[in-house]
């Protein structure tokens, strides 16, 4: 008998002249629906050789790493669904253990709201499908990467990850007995246009044309010669604070930001900001409740470099409500206090294992709250005066290796909160 068959015969008589025909669309509904819960299907071969093909590797310690970023094609061949679809970025990552240490990869330094296998298989589960239902379930738990790497060995699968766009900063700590190995790789995604902004950060300024600091306080002199905020597109109208510098190997300082949970996000209000005469080189933000962007760096490569590494000056903020802001807001607006967002930035990253050195220089200039500067788009903002500069190792590195180096000291905020007291009075 079947679904349509049953239903007519046993739900009660109804006076609705259409009741009926409403049930056999009902359950011919049903029906399709049904069909559908055994619609997924074991893809019948994976093929690994197009991503090793494209795979982007480095070795350390007796150890090499391979990776590469799925696309939605990439995804429907190996899983039978489109992953990236939900907002998933599957990365497969193979790892070569030549060292006679057993290995174990940590998935939360790679990213650490990553998913499981078996959450991502969930999120394709269909109702009355429990045969199917666990046939994806072994299929993606199959594919998905599993500890431990014995000595000699070689593991592959998948880590299932939040999306990057353009350039996946891929972050891979691999640890065994009191021993850790960092990897940082940039793997292209595919899908997207390449990643011109990552290309033009590398070739911005050649190393003849970029003078070259050694000496600490030589150095310290010339960051407060920087900028102290951007500019509007015109160049006239006062932009942000650039109240951060971060000096490092890119590497390092994006896989810092990676730990900590920033990802690229770029959005109209980031590029109307100017320094050195163009839009920020990168955008990253950290989300907040809801998905909301509750802080922001807008990162310029600088024209000076500091013992052969990179120099960026950073515009640190966050927006008006902070993580309560509206989450579909594309204009948000600048927190008058930029300061704490600043020292909100340096508590994060001292616990990103990435952090080296930590000092305060002038440069930015004092805005009080009675007499606040003026940003785009008519906020205000407030400020201390002072920029954090950061400089950044491969990690990693514990809290107690930071060094405080010794500029200039970070004001006490009695005065300040004093005068935002008498400013509400």
């Amino acid at each position: 008998m079947s679904v349509a068959t049953w239903l007519l015969a046993h739900l009660p008589q109804s006076r609705f002249p259409g009741w009926r025909a409403f049930a056999m669309w009902g359950t011919a509904a049903l029906q399709v629906a049904l069909a559908g819960c055994a619609s997924w299907q074991i893809p019948t071969e994976v093929d690994e050789l197009a991503l090793r093909t494209r795979a982007v590797s480095a070795t350390e310690q007796e150890v090499r790493l391979s990776a590469a970023v799925l696309g939605a094609e990439g995804s429907r061949r190996m899983f039978g669904v489109d992953v990236n679809g939900t907002g998933i970025q599957p990365v497969w990552v193979q790892v070569e253990n030549k060292s006679p240490q057993m290995l174990w990869l940590l998935r939360a330094g790679t990213d650490p709201d990553y998913f499981s296998s078996l959450e991502v298989a969930w999120s394709f589960h269909t109702p009355l499908a429990s045969a199917n239902n666990a046939a994806l379930d072994e299929h993606f738990d199959g594919l998905g990467f599993h500890n431990p790497i014995p000595p000699g060995a070689t593991r592959a699968g998948i880590i299932f990850a939040n999306p990057h766009r353009r350039t996946r900063l891929l972050n891979v700590d691999l640890v065994g007995q009191r021993r850790m190995i960092p990897f940082t790789l940039f793997l292209p995604v595919p899908d997207e246009a390449p990643d011109v902004g990552l290309i033009q950060i590398r070739q911005r300024y050649a190393e003849t044309e970029s003078p070259e600091y050694a000496d600490p306080d030589v150095l310290r002199a010339a960051l407060e010669s920087l900028p102290g905020y951007g500019t509007g597109a015109d160049g006239t109208a006062s932009g942000d604070p650039a109240n951060v510098v971060m000096v490092g190997e890119l590497a390092d300082i994006s896989a810092a930001l990676v730990r900590r949970g920033f990802r690229r996000d770029t959005m109209d209000v980031d590029n109307a900001q100017r320094l050195f005469g163009r839009a920020p080189d990168i955008v990253v933000r950290k989300a907040g409740q809801g998905g909301v962007p509750a802080n922001w760096l807008r990162l310029w490569l600088a024209p000076l470099r500091y013992q052969g590494q990179a120099i960026f000056l950073v515009q640190a903020g966050r927006p008006v409500g902070g993580r309560f802001a509206v989450a579909e807001g594309k204009d948000l607006m600048l927190h008058p206090d930029v300061d704490e967002a600043r020292n909100l930035l340096i508590q994060d990253l001292l616990y990103s294992g990435g952090l080296a050195k930590l000092g305060f220089v002038g440069g930015v200039g004092a805005a009080t709250v009675t007499q606040p500067r003026d940003s785009l788009a008519g906020t205000k903002y407030y400020t201390d005066g002072l920029r954090a500069v950061m400089f950044f190792a491969t990690r990693p590195l514990a809290l107690s290796d930071v060094q405080i180096l010794d500029w200039t000291p970070l004001p006490r905020r009695g005065g300040l909160d004093a005068e935002k007291g008498n400013a509400k009075q």
